[in-house]
């Protein structure tokens, strides 16, 4: 046999060989397999719930402190104690204010002294000018004496009121019925007057006091109402009226105070208990997803819908609310309620994939 035809007959045998294993490889490519995937099913909020933390404050307080300046020798309350009216709650050093009545006594006495004498003598001056041994400058200047010695008296008798006053200034007393809420000076300390000592407060009406963000401050007015309840115990709750509202936000939290006065609160609604303000409010008309739903593609954002039926997804554009944090995104257009979309592994998916969703059985 010549080479020639060894060749050919080697080509004739592979040639079928090689058109059956390219005829193999179009058949080997396996289908897309069914993915599980997590979803959810939409729906426009029917309502805006927003939270807020702050504390139970007393509408009325009082702070109190000494009129004069003085070391504290005694404090007889803590925070939370209750006083009645009238109670003592602190006490600076009395020595030198003792000291001080003992004086203005002294000179009380020592002016009933003159005025006991001046009034002798105008007496006696009186009795002479009678009998016209006496000129009536005589007693002139008798009775002069006699009022001097008088306006003397009232003097010192004034400075003995004014400092038997000044002693009672020593110890620091409760004008109304109420709780001890905060502490402004220890023991040994000087305190100067005016210096807030303790302050007590009412807690016959209660307040929640609260921060809100610029935007919510503006639609907020006195009377709205919110529900109050405690962080320690949810289920404990009360209703809350608002009273005020900053005029102006704060320079650093760009956040606006609000005290709202609590209705019928149970007494577990202690001043300085931490609660949660919670106001309800009616929402916009969309539909929120997480950004974990949203998948970019060529500039547009899409999501994965799932057919119920065929349990197959396809893409969907939508359009996006500007502004909306990253975690959250609020879908304007695109999706109607009720439609199940992907919320998770949107990068691995290919239209017309089929997918397993929820409790679905493995096919």
């Amino acid at each position: 046999m010549s080479r020639g035809r060894a060749l050919a007959i080697l080509a004739t045998a592979v040639l079928p060989a090689a058109a059956l294993l390219a005829g193999c490889s179009e058949k080997a490519a396996p289908p897309p397999p069914i993915r599980p995937v997590l979803s959810a099913v939409v729906a426009p909020r029917a309502s805006q719930v927003l939270g807020f933390t702050g504390t139970v404050e007393p509408r009325y307080r009082v702070s109190l402190g000494f009129r004069i300046l003085g070391r504290l020798v005694a404090r007889d309350v803590e925070v939370g104690d209750q006083v009645k009216a009238g109670a003592r709650l602190a006490a600076i050093d009395p020595i030198s204010l003792g000291l001080a009545v003992r004086s203005a006594e002294a000179d009380v006495f020592t002016a009933q002294a003159q005025f006991a004498n001046a009034s002798g003598v105008e007496s006696r001056q009186r009795t002479l000018l009678d009998q016209n041994t006496a000129t009536p400058a005589q007693y002139e200047a008798a009775q002069q004496g006699r009022q001097a010695s008088a306006a003397a008296l009232r003097r010192a008798e004034a400075n003995l009121v004014k400092a038997r006053e000044q002693l009672g200034y020593a110890e620091l007393r409760s004008d109304i019925d109420g709780v001890v809420t905060a502490i402004g000076a220890e023991v040994g300390q000087v305190v100067s007057a005016g210096q807030m000592v303790a302050t007590v407060a009412r807690p016959t009406i209660r307040e929640a006091a609260f921060d809100v963000p610029e935007e919510v401050a503006r639609e907020l007015s006195t009377g709205t109402g919110f529900d109050v309840s405690l962080q320690l115990d949810p289920t404990v709750r009360a209703a809350a009226q608002v009273r005020e509202i900053a005029p102006q936000a704060d320079a650093t939290t760009r956040t606006r105070r609000v005290l709202a006065t609590l209705v019928d609160a149970p007494q577990v609604f202690r001043l300085g208990t931490t609660i949660t303000a919670t106001l309800t409010k009616p929402a916009r008309p969309v539909i929120e997803l997480p950004a974990s739903a949203l998948l970019k593609q060529d500039g547009r954002d899409v999501v994965w819908v799932v057919d119920p039926e065929a349990k197959t997804v396809s893409q969907r554009p939508v359009r996006l609310a500007e502004g909306d944090p990253a975690s959250v995104r609020v879908v304007l257009e695109g999706l109607a309620a009720g439609e199940r979309v992907v919320t998770a592994g949107v990068n691995s998916l290919s239209p017309g994939q089929s997918v397993r969703i929820g409790d679905q059985p493995a096919r």
